[in-house]
């Protein structure tokens, strides 16, 4: 009788609607060094409060942990309740998960080594993006590029074939930018630099396996200087970018391109400082300062590096580097991309940040810190909204460069300027729980990124630590302390929730997994309901998380938020090898 009872008890529950998750408790996945910041956010969709929080052993499920949940932040986006739970006062290692109120987290691991070898493994992206020979694919692609396009004026008559064959593909498409591509460049040469014993050496300069005596980002670097150096091949020549948004004919796999009507060759657009269009765009083209002052930057860095690695080489770059800067005074000014179908471009308006950064990289003290004056803060930093890459690169490099050598007054001036910005964020972040004054744009991450890569220098320089919280909620964001609870980066961590569906031919055609790709990021709603040609080919997993606010989707669909890009990742991968290098001094210190 209790048998049957038990059997019938067990089928009538087993029926029972399950339970609807009412609150979450988002974290950074990637987890936390012992002595870093470590916050996670509690957030939920009814009007409630929670007074504590508990940390639980993975293995003993017992409490190490209790702290009060602290003040409440109140709504944001889909939640109608927030908190930060602040858990830096507990050091031990292992491996824990969060409970407050109703939500519970995923498991995460607090452990001084949490960051060792993501930036190398993000470096397997750009290495995916190569044009030329690919090494992900052991075949070539794009081997015809290119025919000249507005080059008359340089005696270059129109159709004209120059070989640039090489770089990277800017995202999924197939597109490549001097622009971006110079900013990749000097990221990754400022990795190098700045953190050299955090990466290794794993392949070939052709980016095949094997060990060539180089760091992998080092040849990962080169492999953008030598494209760089393809695109300004004479003192008056210098090329802006390969293709144009004709190449969004479709989803496929890089080959010999053949819609531009000059066979397998792609057109290449000479920068002539004036405004082009191909079609009934016209994009607002005002002089050849914003491009070929990153070209000058990304060579003077270049020739650094390399002086004692191969002394021809960084005698070449160092040459480039200053004819490429004579070719930025020759129009003060920015260029911008060409577009023919569409409207979308990337409409750079600024420009004395890129002359700050190449005065400095060329150690014209005096003429950066007169263009220092000229832009103290990268205008984004404060505001609602910009246009796509309007502020680019995303924080003045160049303040970086100039404050390392100065002294005084002037270095503080500097650093002012970078204090301003990251106040100007503080003051919209601090009254939500995510600490998020980033605004939802088109390449959201990118931004997000770089504001981070802001905060840790502006501490390096001055000491100062009061934007700390500030600075590690900026990159816990982007490892699923957000909204959505996801990486936004693909298979990192590999036991985490990450993009599994990104706007990728690599991924949707073939199942080739991009590791290390940054996804683009969330977006305002206005956005996103907004863009041409979105559509969402499966059930949105994030349904819940959803809001005017900001929407992120792991749909291949949504090109808005969920395209991997390369300038992006690069960013990525200097601000890894930062975090990475930091604990690795903390414990030399601790054990010597």
């Amino acid at each position: 009788m209790r048998k049957g009872f038990l059997v019938l008890l067990v089928f009538i529950t087993s029926f029972k609607p399950k339970e609807e998750t009412k609150s979450w408790i988002r974290i950074n996945q990637l987890g936390y060094p012992t002595h870093s910041k470590k916050i996670a956010v509690w957030c939920s969709n009814e009007a409630t409060s929670i007074s504590l929080f508990q940390l639980f052993d993975s293995a003993t499920h017992k409490i190490v942990f209790t702290y009060t949940a602290g003040k409440p932040y109140g709504a944001y986006g889909p939640f109608t309740q927030t908190y930060r739970l602040n858990f830096s006062a507990y050091k031990k290692p292992g491996t824990y998960r969060l409970k407050a109120g109703s939500g519970i987290s995923p498991y995460f691991k607090i452990d001084d080594h949490v960051y060792d070898g993501t930036a190398d493994f993000c470096l397997r992206y750009m290495r995916q993006q190569r044009s030329g020979f690919n090494p992900f694919l052991k075949d070539s692609c794009h081997t015809h590029d290119g025919y000249v396009l507005y080059g008359t004026n340089a005696g270059i008559k129109d159709s004209t074939h120059i070989d640039v064959v090489g770089g990277w593909h800017d995202a999924t498409d197939y597109l490549q930018y001097s622009t971006t591509s110079a900013n990749a460049t000097y990221h990754l040469l400022a990795a190098y630099r700045d953190f050299p014993n955090v990466f290794t050496d794993e392949k070939e300069a052709n980016g095949l396996d094997g060990k060539n005596g180089r760091a992998d980002i080092v040849d990962e670097a080169k492999w953008g200087l030598d494209w760089l150096l393809k695109m300004h091949p004479h003192n008056d020549w210098m090329f802006n970018q390969i293709a144009d948004d004709r190449d969004h004919i479709s989803m496929r796999m890089p080959a010999q391109d053949s819609q531009y009507g000059k066979g397998y060759e792609r057109p290449v657009y000479f920068i002539n400082g004036q405004p082009q269009q191909r079609g009934k765009f016209m994009n607002n083209t005002t002089g050849t300062s914003s491009t070929a002052a990153k070209f000058s930057s990304a060579f003077a860095l270049g020739a650094q590096l390399f002086k004692d690695m191969d002394g021809n080489y960084s005698r070449l770059l160092l040459q480039k580097s200053a004819s490429a800067y004579a070719f930025a005074l020759k129009k003060p000014g920015v260029t911008q991309t060409v577009s023919v179908l569409s409207p979308y471009i990337y409409a750079e308006d600024n420009w004395v940040d890129d002359m700050e950064l190449a005065a400095a990289s060329r150690n014209l003290l005096a003429e950066a810190f007169q263009y220092a004056q000229q832009e103290p803060v990268t205008p984004w930093l404060g505001a609602d909204t910009a246009k796509h890459y309007q502020w680019y690169p995303f924080i003045n490099l160049g303040h970086y460069a100039l404050a390392k050598q100065l002294k005084g007054r002037q270095r503080d001036t500097i650093t002012h300027f970078y204090q301003q910005g990251i106040q100007r964020v503080w003051n919209k972040a601090k009254d939500n729980a995510f600490y998020r004054g980033v605004p939802f744009i088109w390449c959201s991450n990118n931004l997000t990124t770089s504001f981070a890569i802001q905060c840790y220098w502006y501490r390096q320089l001055t000491g100062d630590k009061q934007f700390d919280e500030l600075e590690q909620a900026n990159f816990d964001w982007l490892f699923g302390c957000n909204p959505w609870g996801t990486s936004m980066v693909y298979g990192l961590p590999a036991w985490g929730d990450t993009p599994v569906d990104p706007h990728s031919s690599f991924t949707h055609l073939k199942h080739y997994p991009i590791d290390g790709g940054l996804v683009d990021g969330p977006v305002y709603g206005s956005i996103f309901n907004n863009l041409i040609g979105i559509k969402l080919y499966n059930e949105d997993q994030y349904a819940p998380f959803q809001s005017i606010l900001a929407m992120y989707h792991d749909d291949y669909g949504d090109y808005s938020t969920n395209e991997p890009t390369m300038d992006g990742t690069a960013s990525l991968i200097y601000l890894l090898a930062a975090k990475q290098s930091e604990q690795s001094k903390r414990l030399n210190k601790t054990y010597y």
